[in-house]
This record gives structure tokens, sequence and C-alpha cells, in this order.
């Protein structure tokens, strides 16, 4: 907590103080004189009309002693109210004490129960991190402006990559990527930051051409780590587990043995082998090669933007929900032709031809989330693979709720 928080808690507790302890020490002395003063004048009075009345005769000497009497009580009565009174007023000040250490003390004990310390440390950060994430949009922006008027910029292309990577827009930066390759084919930094993204931007698939990229690249920097990585993930996905071990172990070997991705590779390689003993390679091997071709389109009345995600993918029509093959389309490319086949998996273990009946599936995400979101546009067809024909037309006609 900073110095301000705690001068405001000290100007709190100040202002609390000077609205509470006043009414404490508050006394009336003078007016309580005055009272007592009032009280003997009427006395005095009272009794030079007794005086009086006795002299005239309106009074017998036994009468006048009586009233005098009475008018003697009656005072001292007035004159010891008055003195408990003050005395009360008095006795209540020694509570100004406790009030004085318990209000800040018990605040400050509430606070810590029931209150939130970090709050002004996170609402800077919150702020901090806004302004950043502003920043780098405006940096961006400028950016995408430049690279219009100068698409040979090859160092503004590779900018522009990292900056969506750092902005997890992974399909943006695979399109920059994508275009510096173009510009630039044959860089293995290139190739290797390309299939990054494209893996990231397919759910972390490498299979397909993000792999064929990471190979390319590891023909001419065989040691480059980035590459050994990305190889060995695209071994693991397609079920060769040996070879991925044999690129990590490489990999393991040129690090430093402090090296944070030691541990990672370690439990990795150890993830490997377990899935050796749990699906041999002869598995992948034995399953029939199925291609099914889909057509999708955009019913008609249906709108969304036209870089809007399309995903486009089958699925078991009576059995596990995950895909099980993909791919990712913009709605800009509808109506489209796409094949569907096994190196399109998620999941190298799960092959098309493992399920009789699949449920073909083309979907907008307006957020290009690979889960389905309400207000996605959606719509399916199922397939039996014992028909001969395997095309099928996807019309996308539904809203998800």
């Amino acid at each position: 907590m900073t110095t301000e928080f705690w001068l405001w808690i000290a100007a709190l507790c100040a202002v609390a103080l000077a609205i509470l302890l006043p009414p404490l020490f508050r006394r009336a002395p003078i007016s309580s004189a005055d009272g007592a003063q009032r009280n003997t004048d009427i006395a005095r009075q009272q009794l030079a009309e007794l005086k009086q009345q006795l002299q005239s005769g309106a009074l017998s000497p036994t009468q006048y002693e009586a009233q005098y009497n009475d008018l003697q009580l009656s005072v001292l009565d007035t004159l010891d109210d008055q003195g408990r009174g003050t005395a009360i007023g008095s006795a209540g000040r020694w509570i100004a004490v406790p009030i004085a250490i318990l209000l800040p003390v018990g605040g400050l004990l509430l606070y810590g129960m029931l209150g939130e310390p970090e709050a002004m440390k996170k609402a800077e950060w919150q702020a901090t991190n806004q302004k950043l994430a502003d920043n780098v949009q405006t940096m961006v922006q400028r950016l995408v402006d430049r690279l219009q008027q100068h698409p040979d910029d090859l160092e503004g292309w590779m900018m522009l990559g990292r900056s969506f990577v750092y902005m997890q827009e992974y399909q943006k930066a695979a399109e920059a990527f994508g275009e510096l390759n173009r510009r630039k084919p044959g860089d293995p930094a290139v190739m290797l930051r390309y299939a990054d993204a494209l893996s990231m931007a397919r759910n972390g698939r490498m299979s397909g051409e993000p792999a064929d990229l990471v190979f390319k690249a590891l023909e001419q920097v065989p040691e480059d780590h980035t590459a050994l990585w990305l190889a060995g993930m695209a071994k693991a996905e397609s079920g060769d587990f040996r070879e991925a071990i044999a690129y990590w172990q490489k990999l393991s070997k040129l690090l430093p043995a402090d090296d944070e991705a030691q541990q990672q590779l370690a439990n990795m390689m150890r993830m490997a082998e377990a899935e050796m003993v749990k699906a041999p390679p002869s598995n992948a091997a034995s399953a029939p090669n199925v291609e099914i071709s889909v057509r999708a389109s955009l019913a008609n009345g249906r709108t969304a933007p036209a870089d809007s995600t399309v995903f486009i993918y089958a699925q078991a029509a009576n059995g596990p929900k995950m895909p099980l093959a993909i791919v990712r389309k913009q709605v800009a490319d509808l109506p489209i032709d796409v094949v569907l086949n096994d190196s399109m998996a998620m999941q190298p273990q799960l092959h098309l031809a493992d399920f009789p009946k699949l449920r073909i599936v083309a979907r907008v995400s307006k957020s290009g989330n690979a889960m389905p979101a309400a207000g996605d546009l959606i719509g399916s067809a199922e397939l039996n693979l014992a028909d001969a024909n395997r095309r099928v037309n996807v019309t996308i006609d539904q809203e998800v709720k």
C-alpha cells in the first residue's frame, strides 16, 4: 500500500474522531449557573411574599412556618438535581480515550479481514496493462497501414507477425508470417515462425503445412532449438513417438543443464514413452485412409463478417465429440470445397474409418474460438462410410443458442 493510501486512512480517521469526540467534552456550566441563580431569585421572592402575608395576618405563624419549610425543601431539591446533571455530563468523558484508540485500530482490522489491501496495486496494474494494450493496438494499426503502402518491407512483416503473437491473435500472425514467407522463401527463421503461428491458429495441431515447414527448416538448421522442439511435437501428434523422443533428446543435449525447458522436455519424453506402450505404431498404419469431400455454403438470409472463422470438421455421430478431422477457413471463402482426411486429425490415435457413421459440421465462429458459442452459425449433415459416395453438402442455416 502506498503512502497516499495511508494518508487517506489517517485523514478519514481524523474526520471520524472530530465528529464523535467533541460532544463528550461539551458542557454547559454557564447555563447551569444561570439556572441556579434564577431559582434562588424565585425562592427569595416567594420568601418575601410569605413574610408579607405573615405581617398582614393572611398567614398564621404555624402556616408561615410550614410553607417556609416547604420552600426550603424545594430549593434544596432543585440544587441537588443540577449537581447530579453536571456530574453525569462530566463522567461520560472517559469513553473518549477508548473511542480514539478503537476507531482507527478496529477500522484497520476490519479492512484487513474484509477489504482488499492490494486493490490499489491491482487497479494501477490493470490501468498500466490497458494502456500498454492500447499502445500495442495503435502501433499494430500504424504498421498495417505502412505495409499497405510499402508491402516489400520484410522487417515490417516480421514485426507485425510477432505483434499478433504477443496479442494472441494467432490467425492474423500466421497470415503475416505467411506473407513474409512468400516474399522471403526458404528462410528457416521465417518458416519456423510461420509454422508455430499456423499451429497455434489450428489449436496446436502440427499436421499438414506446419509440419512440412518445420522439417524443411530443419534441413537447413539441424540444431535449431525451435525446429527440434516443433519437429518433436509434429512427430508426437502423428503417433511416431520414437522419432519425437529422438528430436527432444537432441534438443536436451544442446540446452544448458539448468535451462528451464529441460524439465518440460523430460515430462514430454515420459509421456511419449507411455504412449508408445499404450498405442504401438502398427495401429496407425493399419487404419485405412478415408477422404470425405465437403462443400460448405452459407444459407440465404444468413450473414457474417467476411473475416469470421469457419470450422469444417467431421465427428463421430455416436462417439467422442472431438473432431476427427478439421480445417479452418473464412466466411469470405464460402461456398468452398474441402477434403477431410486423417492428416487433419486432432488426435492421431482416432481415425475416420473407426466410426461407420459420421456427422459433418460447418460452423461460423464470430469469436474465432474452436468451442461453439451463442450467436455462432452452424450447419451439419450425416454420412455413412459404407456408402460409395463420400461427398457431403453442408448448408450453414442455424444459429447456436
